[in-house]
């Protein structure tokens, strides 16, 4: 991911803030604790510096949003959630909300591509695919209580078919291109 005056391009404003105060109400952790797990939950694509979980962290901590534990015996400095924390993040909640929904239609049409690139037709059908699958996912989202176990599993179950047969065809592209250089 790239930078722009220090700050991730790409990414919403409020974003990081946001997955931290979750983290933290799951169970305490440090700055460092922290940037490793977005790290694995991010396949390593988004890695945040010290320079923007630290200050965040004091932010948070300076707002009584969070509080800071003794240090064990590790020597890490740990945050835990606060009530007032909690009242926070639920106000953060409704703005994710928002913005999901502001999503929704951006994202098969993002999918789907604008039309910048040239040989867009190769790939046209595939895209359309995927835009309809975004569109129905989200769908799903707004009907979750209807939603049986059964089905959840099933979609589950076809989503990672998907993604195997997929894998192989990228895995192939791959090959193929280390073979030509």
């Amino acid at each position: 991911m790239s930078t722009h005056n220090g700050r991730t391009v790409g990414l919403p404003r409020g974003l990081l803030r946001f997955l931290v105060l979750t983290m933290l109400r799951e169970k305490p952790m440090s700055g460092t604790e922290i940037v490793e797990i977005i790290e694995k939950q991010t396949e390593g694509n988004w890695k945040p510096s010290p320079g923007s979980i630290y200050p965040l962290l004091a932010w948070l901590l300076n707002k009584g949003y969070t509080k800071e534990l003794p240090k064990e015996q590790d020597g890490l400095k740990r945050y835990s959630y606060t009530t007032l924390g909690n009242k926070f993040l639920k106000e953060q909640l409704i703005l994710a909300e928002d913005f999901q929904n502001k999503m929704e239609f951006l994202a098969p049409l993002l999918v789907r591509g604008l039309p910048i690139r040239i040989n867009q037709n190769k790939f046209k059908e595939a895209k359309d695919a995927v835009g309809q699958l975004l569109k129905l996912f989200m769908e799903l989202r707004h009907n979750m209580d209807q939603l049986s176990k059964e089905d959840s599993e099933e979609i589950t179950t076809a989503l990672k078919v998907c993604s195997k047969r997929i894998e192989k065809i990228c895995d192939r592209m791959e090959k193929k291109s280390n073979l030509s250089r």
